[in-house]
């Protein structure tokens, strides 16, 4: 007779299993959500990637620029007169001597003007020197006029002294006394405004003839100025040198202050360098600097730093401080190395095109395995041509990735292959 068998296990079926599958699935889910690794990953093949070595070694602290090779002082030749050309006596790339006329020219309008001001100046000096003898003759004319009045002055004094007496003893009548009186009050008077005159009339011949005669000279002071134009028609180099450049043509009319050209003193040369404004706060006057060219070494240092930024750039002007090189040219270029600062030891890692995409704030360290690079926050301070100086966050030994980071976009770790 069949007979129902009890199951052992009565909990163990289909439904149940699945339950618990379904749990432990979730269960692993959450756990990998939580506590699993959530770095966002990318595979990089190691052929197209840099690595280099972190190093321990001294830091020096220069930048490479570039010098071109200008004249210690350049000489601008600006038109003092206006004109036309005439002639051009030297060419542009010749020496001169200072001195030298480099170029004529020629101006009808200041001829005229010159012989205008030598007419005025002639009628100038007529009109002092007649003025000068007019009052001569008038000083002749009040002395003798003067001399006259004292004549009679006298005779009438004696006259009226004479009267006196004759009056004091009834000899004359007092009318006749007094008329000779009258008469010699008269005289006197006359002879004292003859005096006033004259002294008066010495003043203003005094002050008439020395204003005259500072005007007349004012005039052929002027005169003299306005010939040294003519002279100006003739351009003339103002110091020893190498006329650099001069634009002008035979028949051109060129006006006042135009630029004529140049003239490049060739006692000594310097370098002329542009450098990035991200240096500006370190570069200063003094700073040296080298070069090397045909085998050898040429100093010089920082003699003028322009402060006007353009473009992101800044000028600075370089002397030598040893001998130049023998064929050294104007408009040369040499690769100059820029002292910054005193060299020391430090962490270096080597510049490369990581440092544009992260701006020197984080690099990919490689694992010690080689199969792996992980992102790490580092600090840069200074920098040269070979390398950057590490602050923080990499030790000597140390590999990283030097290339660009462009394709790799921010991910936290890379797997090489």
């Amino acid at each position: 007779m069949d007979r129902a068998i009890e199951k052992k296990y009565k909990w163990l079926n289909k439904k149940t299993i699945w339950l618990t599958v379904g749990g432990i699935l979730i269960l692993l889910v959450a756990y990998n959500i939580i506590f699993g690794d959530k770095s966002s990953k990318l595979n990089v093949e190691k052929e197209k990637i840099t690595i280099e070595s972190i190093i321990e070694n001294e830091f020096k602290d220069y930048i490479a620029v570039i010098g071109t090779v200008e004249p210690i002082t350049t000489v601008y030749l600006d038109a003092i007169e206006g004109g036309r050309v005439e002639e051009i006596i030297i060419d542009e790339g010749n020496m001169v001597n200072k001195g030298d006329v480099i170029m004529r020219m020629s101006n009808t309008n200041l001829l005229l003007d010159i012989s205008n001001n030598e007419s005025n100046v002639s009628r100038s000096i007529n009109e002092f020197e007649n003025t000068k003898i007019n009052l001569e003759i008038q000083t002749i004319t009040r002395k003798q006029t003067l001399i006259n009045t004292e004549m009679n002055l006298k005779r009438e004094k004696r006259q009226y002294e004479y009267n006196k007496q004759l009056f004091e003893n009834n000899h004359i009548s007092k009318e006749e006394f007094n008329q000779s009186r009258e008469q010699y009050d008269a005289s006197l008077e006359q002879y004292e405004l003859l005096i006033a005159a004259l002294k008066s009339d010495s003043l203003y011949r005094v002050n008439t003839l020395s204003s005259m005669e500072a005007n007349v000279e004012r005039m052929k002071q002027n005169l003299i100025v306005v010939q040294g134009r003519l002279d100006n028609l003739n351009v003339k180099a103002p110091v020893n040198g190498e006329l650099a450049s001069l634009n002008q043509e035979i028949g051109q009319v060129i006006n006042y202050g135009t630029r004529i050209g140049t003239v490049n003193v060739l006692d000594d040369y310097k370098q002329r360098i542009e450098i990035d404004e991200h240096y500006i706060a370190r570069v200063r006057k003094g700073l040296p600097g080298s070069f090397e060219f045909a085998g050898s070494t040429f100093k010089l240092k920082i003699d003028k730093v322009y402060p006007e930024v353009n473009n992101g750039r800044f000028a600075v002007d370089m002397t030598f401080t040893s001998d130049k090189p023998d064929q050294i040219r104007i408009g040369q270029t040499f690769r100059i190395k820029l002292e910054l600062g005193e060299s020391k030891q430090a962490v270096l890692i080597p510049r490369g095109g990581f440092y544009q995409s992260t701006g020197g704030q984080w690099v990919y360290v490689v694992a010690e395995s080689g199969d792996l690079a992980i992102k790490r926050n580092i600090s840069i301070g200074r920098q040269n041509p070979k390398y950057y100086e590490i602050l923080e966050g990499l030790n000597p030994g140390e590999q990283v990735i030097v290339s660009s980071y462009d394709n790799f976009n921010d991910v936290d770790q890379l797997i090489l292959k």
